[in-house]
């Protein structure tokens, strides 16, 4: 497909710098970045947005193998309790299957065993940043993204 238009983060002027600057912040507070590259990748399989991930040995060696089981985070032995958590509540916002209560006291409880309260915020920031990106992606038809 091809896309409708550039980035529009590229394109409205001023506007890439403060998505960047929020993201470096949200990476500040603790969670661990394995877990924010697990929720990213989860919450854009949800959205559609690919990523494509290289093939080059040295750099696929690199890149966390777990990527690739995500989606089935809840079957899979690999993820530790505190990533299940985060990517229940990735999937709680992302689907908002019920908007009055898109991530319930329970998904909320069981997040709030691993997470401070600045962490929560930053992860439940990291999901919209994410589904953000991911909807302004998809709506102009961007390309498949590179996994860094």
């Amino acid at each position: 497909m091809t896309p409708r238009m550039d980035n529009p983060s590229l394109v409205v002027p001023g506007a890439l710098q403060p998505l960047l600057d929020l993201t470096e912040v949200i990476g500040k507070v603790g969670v661990p970045k394995t877990t924010l590259d697990l929720v990213r990748l989860r919450v854009s399989e949800i959205n559609g947005r690919a990523y494509t991930f290289s093939d080059d040995p040295e750099q696929a060696g690199k890149t966390d193998e777990r990527l690739a089981r995500v989606a089935g985070w809840r079957t899979e032995s690999c993820f530790d309790e505190a990533e299940r958590c985060a990517l229940e509540m990735a999937e709680a916002v992302t689907l908002m299957t019920d908007p009055q209560d898109m991530a319930s006291d329970e998904v909320w409880e069981k997040s709030a065993q691993y997470y401070t309260d600045e962490q929560l915020g930053a992860l439940v920031m990291h999901i919209g940043l994410v589904n953000f990106w991911n909807r302004v992606n998809v709506a102009t038809r961007q390309e498949a993204a590179a996994w860094r």
